[in-house]
């Protein structure tokens, strides 16, 4: 249930997002999800790619730091409350949200959300034990 996401450190200046999106484009890496998360001086992009070793490797050899990491993406409807449904299970469970992002499918009603956890066995096992669709990470690298 774990997906993989990379994570990319860019200096918070002109071009660099532009040259990151070039560099993925022209291997043919296709960004699923993002999320990008700055300071003055820096940012980190996170991105769940369609090839996450491939984005890995073609960024390094332009000389981007680059580290993998693993996150859960749950599927919710979309509405109200969806979201408070999961995090009020998570809160009962004392687990620890890092941080989040999240995006719409085009197919259906529902969301998607990317959580990285403190804990993230023991927030799959709280999550399905409580009825909560997880996605695969090749569904969601195809979507």
């Amino acid at each position: 249930m774990k997906v993989e996401q990379i994570s990319i450190f860019i200096e918070n200046k002109s071009g660099r997002l532009a040259e990151i999106t070039r560099v993925l484009g022209e291997a043919c890496v296709n960004i699923r999800a993002l999320s990008l998360a700055d300071t003055s001086d820096f940012g980190i992009l996170r991105l769940i790619v369609n090839d996450g070793e491939k984005a890995s490797s073609v960024l390094k050899e332009k000389g981007f730091t680059v580290n993998m990491t693993e996150v859960v993406a749950v599927e919710v409807p979309d509405c109200p409350g969806g979201l408070s449904s999961i995090l009020k299970t998570l809160d009962g469970a004392e687990i620890n949200v890092e941080y989040m992002y999240a995006f719409v499918e085009r197919s259906g009603g529902n969301a998607v959300i990317i959580f990285r956890f403190d804990e993230t066995d023991k927030a799959i096992k709280v999550l399905q034990a409580s009825g909560f669709i997880m996605l695969e990470g090749s569904r969601l690298y195809n979507m």
